[in-house]
């Protein structure tokens, strides 16, 4: 009896233990995105804003130092702020800098590859850096501008009232009265 006493309380032990060193573990994961400016240019006139167009060079690493991507070796990467071509931390990161800046983004797991990761490169919950350098900044033009904001907003009002039309349509045809077969025939032997 009191062997098992003994195994239940050292059981109890290594779980507070394990327990305690978990949420240890816990308070050093990144919750917010974190954005540093390593390289400012002395004439920075344009900042970027959502819908605009960047190249960039990358180097992503995890928080161990692992380097997980890099363009460096390859022509720059093409972001269109907005269309979510890259991780949502790594987007973020990339609106209000100019062209020649570098910024170092520290990412959480959330606004990166999540719970799940990217095996095997990435694990899940994984904190990541991004050095970032932006290479050229297009500016969105006002036809771009209004496609992108105008449209799908003239779209959200379009679909309600086709859907609408639709039904109308359906419903009135459902509603006139159809001449039965049998009123036909009598029809027919009549004018003959």
């Amino acid at each position: 009896m009191k062997a098992r006493t003994v195994f239940f309380l050292l059981s109890l032990a290594a779980i507070v233990f394990v327990g305690a060193q978990d949420s240890e573990t816990e308070q050093n994961v990144v919750e917010e995105l974190l954005v540093e400016t390593l390289v400012k240019p002395e004439i920075c006139s344009v900042l970027s804003e959502m819908g605009d167009t960047l190249q960039i060079h990358y180097t992503g690493k995890l928080m161990d130092g692992k380097v997980i991507d890099s363009s460096l070796s390859r022509d720059p990467l093409v972001v269109e702020l907005g269309k979510r071509t890259v991780i949502p931390g790594l987007e973020q990161s990339l609106v209000g800098v100019c062209e020649g800046q570098k910024v170092k983004a520290t990412i959480p797991s959330h606004l990166a590859y999540g719970k799940r990761g990217y095996p095997p490169t990435i694990p899940g919950d994984a904190t990541l850096d991004f050095e970032v350098e932006v290479v050229s900044l297009t500016q969105q033009t006002p036809w771009q501008k209004m496609v992108n904001d105008v449209f799908p907003l003239v779209c959200l009002g379009l679909v309600p009232t086709l859907l609408g039309l639709v039904g109308l349509y359906l419903y009135n045809k459902a509603k006139t009265p159809r001449p039965s077969k049998k009123k036909a025939k009598d029809k027919k032997s009549k004018k003959k």
